[in-house]
């Protein structure tokens, strides 16, 4: 459990938190893959959100879902894409937040660049990244001994 005053610290720039959608790059499920590809190129990610047309997120799109869609018997072949659309490479049932539960964003961002955030309803509402909570965290160790004092309830161990 993450103490108050730490999450405190920690959600002091929540807003900064989260990434609106609008600017977040994605694709819709039935685009072309060679789009999808052309997407993930200009903007530099290796992954992104993939949406429905009613802004509900359905996966994750990656340069290496296309990649490995690419890989022929003597090479990378770019016409094995033609007639695919990013629906049939992508990622699905990935982790997303609804909530701003703290403890759960800490332990899915372990593994994950970014976590998708959605309302009730699916629609996609923007990404928290690794990055930003980082910089939370960077926050916090900065400022928890300015802003606090601290007592140890017990004496720490000497671990040498």
């Amino acid at each position: 459990m993450i103490g108050e005053k730490t999450k405190e610290l920690l959600l002091a720039n929540e807003a900064d938190l989260i990434i609106p959608a609008e600017n977040v790059a994605t694709v819709l499920y039935n685009h072309p893959l060679e789009h999808a590809l052309l997407v993930l190129s200009k903007v530099g990610y290796n992954q992104i959100p993939v949406l429905d047309s009613d802004d509900r997120l359905v996966g994750l799109i990656s340069l290496s879902n296309i990649v490995n869609r690419m890989m022929g018997l003597t090479g990378f072949d770019v016409k094995l894409l033609e007639n695919l659309t990013v629906a049939d490479v992508m990622e699905v049932n990935v982790p997303c937040v609804a909530e701003n539960d703290l403890e759960e964003i800490l332990h899915l961002l372990v593994n994950r660049p970014f976590l998708p955030k959605i309302d009730q309803n699916g629609v996609f509402c923007g990404i928290i990244t690794r990055k930003e909570v980082l910089k939370s965290v960077n926050h916090l160790v900065h400022q928890l001994e300015k802003e606090y004092v601290l007592l140890a309830k017990a004496p720490l161990k000497n671990h040498a």
